[in-house]
């Protein structure tokens, strides 16, 4: 019996369909978007396009276009960004997130029946000869991310993730640690993409093209983030709804339960 031929991936043209960034949250001191995956947050090597880059020519800013990182999301994650338009509001909201009372949630798709609510404490280590963090039992650094049920869908579980701690990659590493790595992960678990086919019995492909993917890209999104805003004190709370894609993916799959 002859090997199934790999699942050829349509084009990239995620590129194309990043336009006008969706602003969340907008002030003289703050500026929070909603990034699209395929969105650097912030400059780097190549010709790729950053969520800064954007918004310096952004009109909207025109009053003042900096755009200062305070914290990161993967690039290939969507998601509540937030950066700062001040040189003093970068310094307060970066001591907030060292001291950790700023907090985030994330929704992850991951693979596999999670049992229960939990967390998992391990520390992290970053392996210079992979080019990748692992999860060790000592001498990386200590991190905690706590994790809820949120749905169960054909082959996955939707958790909402809350990292405690803020480490490189330390969702999808210990996510990967207890068994259930994102359902799209090309570092830490399965990089193909999610298939209809694969799920629901009896799908009938196309003889006219290729079987796109139900979403090709990790499958967590920054659904929220708490602070407290760096000049007046009070509260910010920003919330991204879930991409189109991802919540097609998350109905297609729901309804295969």
């Amino acid at each position: 019996m002859s090997a199934e031929p790999p699942r050829a991936r349509p084009p990239d043209t995620r590129r194309d369909r990043i336009a006008a960034l969706t602003i969340l949250h907008l002030d003289a001191h703050v500026v929070a978007v909603d990034k699209p995956a395929g969105l650097l947050s912030v400059p780097g090597r190549g010709a790729a396009p950053s969520v800064v880059e954007l918004l310096r020519r952004d009109p909207r800013l025109a009053d003042n276009a900096a755009a200062r990182v305070v914290h990161r999301i993967d690039r290939e994650a969507s998601g509540v960004l937030l950066l700062a338009r001040t040189l003093a509001a970068q310094q307060d909201l970066v001591r907030q997130f060292m001291r950790r009372t700023v907090h985030k949630t994330y929704l992850a798709l991951v693979s596999g029946f999670v049992e229960a609510d939990g967390e998992v404490d391990l520390p992290l280590l970053f392996d210079p000869r992979r080019q990748r963090v692992r999860a060790v039992a000592s001498r990386g650094k200590p991190a905690l991310t706590r994790y809820r049920v949120v749905q169960r869908v054909a082959g996955g579980t939707v958790l909402e993730c809350e990292p405690v701690t803020g480490r490189t990659h330390q969702i999808r590493v210990h996510l990967a640690a207890i068994g259930h790595p994102l359902l799209v992960d090309p570092v830490y678990g399965s990089g193909e993409g999610v298939f209809l086919s694969t799920y629901k019995p009896g799908y009938r492909t196309s003889k006219r093209h290729d079987e796109r993917p139900l979403i090709d890209r990790l499958t967590l999104h920054a659904a929220r983030l708490f602070c407290t805003h760096p000049a007046t004190g009070e509260p910010l709370e920003l919330a991204a709804p879930l991409p189109k894609d991802l919540r097609a993916t998350l109905t297609q799959l729901g309804r295969l339960v």
